[in-house]
């Protein structure tokens, strides 16, 4: 039968095969997160988005900065553009769903500062609009992305692109790039 779910050796391996494609971008990966530990250290901060499990790697990335990784440190200024849900309704209503994120871009993000867009498939029209708006303040713009990238990729100053087009596979893969992020900036920033 074709349409039987994967099993759950075939879910591991299938993984697996993603995880390990991310060996081909590790230059870009490594310059992504030395990206981070810059930002910080410039005293700038770093921007998050993203939508539905997106938003909740965007809100991973961003706790991990504030709060801790693994080791005490300081605190680091991040921000997650999916977590206040006043905010985002606000924009939405008046301006609609596609602005949620550029709106609030506009309101916190200074030049010198970096957003991290997460999405699985680069269609998102309020990331994109986020990305657009980032730019033409200064912002570097960085996409965690999957299935070619979308409409997202020439948004982004730097990207991974996962190479998936099964969401699950591309959201594992995307978890292990946001702590990547995370252990650079843990051992620049730890005592």
């Amino acid at each position: 039968m074709s349409d039987a779910p994967p099993s759950i050796r075939e879910q591991i391996e299938s993984s697996c095969a993603v995880i390990g494609s991310l060996l081909a971008q590790e230059e870009v990966i490594g310059r992504i997160a030395a990206l981070c530990v810059e930002t910080l250290r410039g005293g700038k901060k770093i921007l998050t988005c993203g939508n539905g499990g997106s938003s909740t790697d965007a809100m991973h990335l961003s706790e991990e900065l504030v709060a801790r990784y693994r080791a005490d440190r300081d605190a680091l200024p991040s921000l997650c553009l999916a977590v206040d849900p006043s905010v985002m309704t606000c924009i939405a209503n008046d301006f609609g769903w596609e602005e949620v994120f550029a709106r609030q871009v506009e309101a916190h993000g200074r030049p010198g500062d970096l957003i991290i867009a997460f999405t699985t498939s680069g269609k998102s029209e309020n990331i994109n609009r986020a990305l657009r708006a980032a730019r033409a303040r200064g912002i570097v713009t960085v996409g965690i992305l999957g299935k070619g990238g979308g409409q997202a990729l020439p948004l982004c100053d730097h990207a991974v692109v996962v190479d998936s087009d099964d969401t699950p596979r591309i959201q594992e893969a995307h978890t292990l790039l946001l702590h990547i992020m995370c252990e650079a900036v843990e051992r620049a920033f730890v005592r």
